[in-house]
């Protein structure tokens, strides 16, 4: 568990446990709901393992959750291809790097806070927006707020050097993570599917000149 779930989830555990033990019989409904309340919240900032995978030129989902977009995309310019997963309430929202490389720019962008499945979130949401050069190119991926999730959280800065899966951040209570890949990237997925943070492969880049020549 990440250590936001204590701050989060001991309060109404402890006060649950007293109403329980010292409270009058009115009181136990009551205590019961807290307590079952601080264990829904340490549920949700758990925080497990994963396989990553190693082989070369896959791009891992930045998150837990359902496959809400896949299309094409520009971004300055520049063709590309999106993918979107909406993390439910359920859902681990540990989030992570898709690839590996270094994160070259880190933009905080305020916004709204439309539900977190609307394709608008992605646009005009508050969100951390994550610029990162990989060995296949520039990668963008965001956290994005949602309807009850009111605050993104990231665990770097701009200048980090990450690995492929590497824990980055997590969004509260129900979001949307994007990610933004070049258009020659293949992707494996489609609306709709389930996948998990750091170990389903969302796409595939297409092999680097280095490669080849190795």
């Amino acid at each position: 568990m990440v250590r936001e779930g204590y701050s989060f989830g001991l309060p109404p555990l402890l006060l649950g446990v007293l109403m329980l033990a010292y409270g009058r019989n009115w009181s136990f409904a009551g205590g019961l709901a807290m307590v079952l309340l601080g264990l829904f919240v340490f549920s949700f900032f758990r925080n497990p393992e994963r396989t990553i995978p190693e082989e070369a030129g896959l791009i891992v989902s930045p998150a837990d959750g359902r496959v809400v977009v896949v299309k094409e995309e520009e971004i300055g310019g520049r063709p590309g291809k999106r993918v979107s997963v909406f993390l439910a309430i359920w859902n681990v929202h540990v989030n992570r790097a898709p690839a590996a490389g270094t994160i070259t720019r880190l933009e905080y962008k305020p916004g709204k806070f439309f539900g977190a499945w609307s394709e608008k979130a992605s646009f005009e949401n508050e969100q951390n927006i994550f610029t990162q050069a990989t060995e296949h190119g520039e990668i963008v991926y965001k956290q994005i707020a949602g309807w009850v999730a009111r605050r993104a959280v990231t665990w770097k800065k701009e200048g980090d050097t990450v690995a492929r899966g590497e824990r980055i951040g997590l969004v509260r209570f129900g979001s949307r993570v994007d990610v933004w890949l070049p258009g020659e990237a293949e992707i494996v997925v489609k609306v709709g599917e389930n996948v998990k943070g750091g170990s389903s492969v969302v796409a595939r880049m297409p092999e680097t000149a280095n490669d080849r020549s190795g």
